[in-house]
């Protein structure tokens, strides 16, 4: 037995599946055609590979013209292999995006029958629903869970669900509280509820290898499970309507909700929960349709064909250097590639409800998240030769690694476009060093508009999103009207532009220290408070804030022309501090809240689950009587 509960009457009766280790080195794709696939995927696929590629071909032709005048030396081909990875990022975001602006606008029926508006199916097998724990709350974890139970039971199907918490705390003072917050949870729903504690002796794999031992163990009495995160909610309708999906359609073992951000406070908090509804729907409807049934995997608020998931699954550990050998961190795209090489279909549905998470209430826990998610996405690098895996299942990959090294090549292309003008300032071939005019005298007309499609791709996804979202008459009031909204935007898109210099130079950080061979480690994550300590911050941004500073100088130093041209990097890096401190303020939110701005339907008309869970979280265990719960739900 590979953990062992304090509390053994808390386990259900073992049912071990076997679950094999799978090769990288050996295999390949069962199955190429899905019953579930939706039609016309080769020429879905088509479009917007081909778009994106016929733009990028077009921009990197203007550049090669700018450059071409009197031969291409080193920097300037430097120049132009950035600008051509960069490009291409940019536009596939903004062609998936354009595709997801249009399917959304047509309102088509769900995927897999997955409609909010259909009658609520009965599913007749049992599902598991898997909620992973790491040194969390102990009282707000029980607190989501007795609200997702209640959900189910107002659906009609609590009996159909068993409730599993798998902890891999380390600490006895965390584990000893959730053992008693588990019993106070029994305690308080009565004999009948399905609920379930194990706490692993052995943490090995992290979260990967939590879900391995529970399907080891048990994973043959459950058909499907689904996966939460700690802060992860679901309602009871939702649940439903995913375990009958899975029996309709056989050939499908995977479906991914688009879990809504919720319960943000700080302004950073509320900032990101806006964008995810704002911009994200329409993007995740994008990928949805190009993707078909080789959809990616998101690591929680989905269901998982438990039998499928331990024949495919198991993960390898790495071969090579710290920090890429070990087992792998970002586990879900691999996970999801081996799924579908085993000839089994995953379908991402971003037009179901009901699925939300928490986002982090500060720049700093955001970063410190994304920077053990830089390393697991650069150690996908290894995963990518794998064989038998499906081309779109690659791109996955390809588009994970492609995020963290955006940060470095935006860096890379500022500074070799601001060295080439001063390279010919220094041979004395310039009449005063400025940026700008260098490049507007190569060609201004080609210059500016190469800049301009560049600045359309990159705010295009956010004026696609509000137009589809305004479309939606629920959605505008929710977000407190077409002008709030569009106020909400810009704010937005000025906090990134703020808070972009930051995180550039933290993810560049990152991914040195990834390279080098620094590991990134497994902290708990913070999920309300986003305040740090002024000796925090500037342990946190110090580094910042000096190049920021040193940069400016230099700069100037070398012409204020220059000082002028690198500006929003200059403030951005310098104005760290102020910036992260005035983004992690709860004050700050909570009073734009209350001018309706940056608001979201889930804020200002919260669902019946996210009540229940914040009444719950704020109410001592004890207060939670049986009558107040019944008249709650």
């Amino acid at each position: 037995m590979d953990g062992m509960s304090p509390v053994p009457a808390s386990l259900p009766p073992e049912s071990p599946l076997p679950m094999p280790v799978q090769s990288l080195r050996d295999g390949r794709i069962a199955s190429r055609h899905l019953p579930s696939a939706p039609p016309a995927m080769r020429w879905r696929r088509g479009a917007v590979i081909g778009i994106a590629a016929l733009l990028t071909f077009v921009a990197t032709y203007q550049i090669w013209w700018l450059l071409r005048a009197d031969g291409i030396d080193l920097l300037e081909a430097l120049l132009l292999v950035i600008f051509v990875a960069l490009f291409a990022w940019i536009v596939q975001t903004f062609v998936g995006t354009l595709a997801g602006f249009v399917v959304m606008l047509q309102r088509r029926p769900g995927r897999l029958g997955l409609s909010p508006q259909a009658p609520l199916p009965a599913p007749a097998s049992s599902t598991a629903l898997l909620l992973p724990t790491y040194h969390e709350d102990p009282a707000r974890l029980m607190a989501g869970l007795q609200a997702m139970h209640e959900s189910l039971a107002q659906a009609g199907h609590a009996e159909k669900f068993d409730f599993f918490v798998l902890s891999d705390s380390r600490r006895p003072e965390v584990q000893a509280a959730e053992t008693r917050e588990f019993a106070a949870l029994r305690a308080r729903l009565g004999d009948g509820a399905r609920i379930w504690y194990r706490l692993r002796e052995d943490n090995r794999e992290h979260k990967a290898g939590n879900i391995a031992e529970w399907v080891r163990r048990w994973g043959g009495a459950w058909p499907q499970f689904v996966i939460l995160d700690a802060d992860s909610l679901m309602t009871g309708d939702t649940l439903v309507r995913l375990a009958a999906a899975m029996e309709r359609h056989p050939d499908v073992t995977l479906i991914q909700t688009l879990p809504l951000i919720v319960n943000g406070n700080t302004l950073f908090a509320r900032t990101q929960q806006f964008a995810g509804r704002m911009f994200g729907q329409v993007m995740a409807y994008g990928v949805a349709w190009w993707h078909g049934a080789e959809s990616n995997y998101w690591g929680h608020n989905a269901i998982i064909r438990t039998a499928v998931f331990a024949a495919h699954a198991r993960l390898p550990p790495l071969c090579g250097l710290a920090p890429f050998a070990g087992h792998v961190l970002s586990h879900d795209f691999v996970e999801a590639a081996l799924l579908r090489r085993g000839g089994w279909a995953l379908h991402m549905v971003p037009g179901l409800p009901g699925s939300y998470e928490e986002g982090p209430p500060s720049l700093t826990d955001m970063l410190v998240r994304d920077r053990r998610w830089c390393q697991g996405n650069l150690q996908h690098a290894a995963v990518l030769p794998a064989r038998g895996l499906h081309w779109v299942n690659r791109w996955h990959l390809l588009i994970g690694i492609g995020h963290y090294m955006t940060a470095p090549l935006w860096a890379m292309l500022m500074l070799v476009g601001i060295a080439i003008p001063l390279r010919q300032e220094f041979d004395g071939n310039g009449d005063g060093y400025s940026a700008a005019a260098y490049w507007l005298a190569q060609d201004a007309d080609r210059f500016l508009w190469v800049f301009a499609l560049t600045m359309s791709m990159l705010m295009a996804p956010k004026l696609l999103g509000y137009v589809a979202s305004m479309a939606d008459p629920q959605t505008r009031r929710g977000c407190g009207g077409a002008v709030r909204a569009a106020v909400g935007v810009l704010l937005e898109i000025v906090l990134a532009a703020l808070m972009a210099p930051v995180t550039m130079y933290v993810q560049s950080r990152g991914v040195a220290g990834v390279l080098a061979g620094k590991d990134s480690g497994w902290d708990p994550q913070r999920r309300d408070d986003g305040s740090q300590p002024l000796s925090g911050l500037l342990r946190s941004y110090g580094g910042a804030t000096l190049m920021g500073v040193v940069s400016g100088g230099v700069a100037y130093a070398v012409s204020p022309g220059l000082a002028a041209w690198m500006s929003p990097v200059i403030v951005g890096l310098g104005l760290s501090i102020p910036i992260v401190m005035l983004t992690s303020s709860r004050a700050i939110g909570q009073r734009l809240r209350r001018w309706r701005l940056l608001c979201t339907p889930e804020e200002l008309a919260p669902p019946l689950l996210l009540q229940r869970a914040a009444a719950l979280r704020a109410a001592p265990p004890a207060a939670v009587e049986p009558e107040e719960r019944t008249a709650a739900t």
